[in-house]
Formats: structure tokens, sequence, C-alpha cells
């Protein structure tokens, strides 16, 4: 048994979205609300934390140090589960500095985490680096990477399959947003375990789709590794599509605006401009290609990400 603090509001509800597979005129759609998992806002992460806190907890962590866009999803909850649990927090952030503190950084400063700004491309040493200044002033600190994309985070989403199971979901398709990989590979894994038979597609948001599924079938035998599950994955049995990284890393696009403009308008449901928007939108699009066999059950995993609507970055182009 890995080690896990229970903190998310489990286990998040399976809702048909029966006016969106209408308008889209294609298979039949579902999403899986973990955006609904209660740790500031909710999103994929708080499933993994629960595990990465555990863990930081055996090594006596008394600081947590995460890295992360400005509008970070992953660094919004580490702050947040840091003030929870009476633990500092350093967020190393890259992007430009906003002018005004919005959306997923206005959180950050309200859960009261340092901030160390980074540019994308050095944004590892000044990780290091930060890490190292906390330990020699023996603030015992424990090292999240990207995403808390490590093989203790993947477990958290072969967990999560298995809930998927035990509430009696079907799908033939499971559709999500990936890019540091861990969600995937949790889901990969637990898909294998339970021996389910349908078929797991990522979108990936920024990075090649060969490097997201190597990523992927590694972080997945290590977390079959924690399990003592002797299961090996290798990259051609992971599916990604690269199609839909649009001008990057959280730009926001004219297909990610329709997407979450549909999603809200059909079915009162909010997805966010970088993760959720994009695999939306190529979720969209796929239906409209004929991707899709036109009685499949296709289920949206919903990663959460909604703070980042608010952003003086993207609210704006909304409208």
């Amino acid at each position: 048994m890995i080690p896990r603090i229970r903190i998310a509001h489990l286990p998040t509800p399976i809702e048909p979205l029966p006016r969106l597979s209408a308008a889209l005129g294609g298979p039949r759609l579902w999403v899986k609300r973990d955006d609904q998992t209660g740790l500031a806002m909710g999103g994929n992460k708080t499933r993994k934390l629960e595990f990465v806190l555990a863990e930081a907890q055996a090594h006596g962590a008394q600081t947590l140090i995460t890295v992360g866009a400005v509008q970070s999803n992953h660094c919004r909850q580490t702050a947040a589960l840091a003030a929870r649990f009476g633990l500092r927090c350093t967020l190393v952030l890259f992007g430009d500095v906003p002018q005004t503190p919005s959306g997923n950084y206005l959180l950050d400063r309200l859960f009261g985490a340092e901030i160390v700004w980074a540019k994308r491309e050095t944004y590892e040493e000044v990780l290091q680096d930060v890490y190292q200044r906390a330990w020699s002033e023996g603030q015992r600190p424990f090292l999240i990477p990207l995403g808390a994309s490590t093989p203790t985070g993947a477990v958290a989403y072969a967990y999560a399959f298995k809930e998927f199971i035990e509430q009696g979901g079907e799908a033939d398709w499971m559709v999500l947003a990936t890019s540091s990989a861990g969600t995937q590979a949790g889901l990969v894994l637990g898909a294998r375990l339970s021996g389910w038979r349908g078929r797991i597609l990522g979108i990936s948001v920024d990075h090649p789709a060969d490097w997201v599924k190597a990523r992927v079938a590694e972080l997945a035998t290590q977390a079959a590794d924690r399990l003592g599950e002797p299961i090996r994955f290798s990259a051609d049995e992971i599916e990604v599509n690269e199609d839909y990284i649009g001008a990057g890393y959280g730009v926001m696009g004219e297909r990610e605006i329709e997407a979450i403009h549909l999603f809200a308008r059909y079915e009162g449901l909010l997805l966010d401009p970088v993760y959720t928007g994009r695999a939306a939108a190529g979720l969209m699009d796929l239906i409209r290609r004929g991707f899709f066999k036109p009685d499949d059950r296709v289920l949206f995993w919903h990663t959460g990400g909604v703070p980042a609507l608010f952003a003086e970055r993207y609210a704006p182009n909304l409208l």
C-alpha cells in the first residue's frame, strides 16, 4: 500500500453531455469531473498531491518547492496544500510577470507562496538553485517536478481509473489533455490493471507526440513498479495527438475559444484556456472529421484549470 493523505473530494462525478453531443452530431459524450476535486478550486493535481504529500512527509519535509508557468494549476494546488498543512511553499514560475495578479497567480499569492521568477529556457537551473538554497537554510525542502508527474503522482491516476470502473463508468474512448504525462500514464496503467478494452487518447497541449508517448510509457512502467506490478509499457502502445498544439503552450487560439464557448453554452461547463480548452478543441475537431464511430461512448476527462479563465491574459479574448 502506497502512503496517501486523503484531501480530494472523491469520487468525482461522471456526467452525460447530451446537448453538446447533439450539437456536434457525433458520438455520445460524458465528462469525468476532476475539476471538482475540491482543493483550491480543484483539478487533477489534487489526486497526485495526495500521494506526493505523503511521500514528502515521510522525508520530513517542511517546504514544498515546485515549478510551472504563470497560470500553473499545479502550482496553485501545491500552494494551497502547503497552506493547509502548515508548510512553506516556493514556486518557480516562468513567463512574463503579470502587471496585476490574476487567475492562478493571484491564488498563489493568496496562499502565501514565495514566488521566484525564471525564464522557460532556464527554469530547471533556477529550480535547483532554489532547492539548494532552501536546504542550506535548513528548510527541509521537498522538490516536486513539473505537474507532479512522478511515478508516485502517476499512481494517483491508476487509482482514479479504478474509481471510474467502480462508478460503473462505461466508455470506448477516454480523451484528456496531456503535457507532463503523469495523468495519462496513470490512466494507462489503471486501464491495464483492470483489463479495460477501451482506448485512451491524449491531446498534447505542447510537446511532440513522440516525446509524450515515450514519457507516458516510462512513467506508467515506473508507477507499475511502485505498485509491485511487473508491467512494462512501450511508446507504440500510447495514443497521443499533436495536431492541436497551435501557436504553443498557453497561447489561446480560435479553436480553444470555440470549445470554451460551446461547453459553457450547451452544458454550463467551464474549461480553461491552456489544457482542457485545447483538449476539448481537439475532441470537437476529431468528432467533426468522423474520427469516432457514431455509436462510440467518449469520456472527456476534465483535469481542471478553471481559475486561468480569469487571468488578464485570457479573459478579454473570451468575450
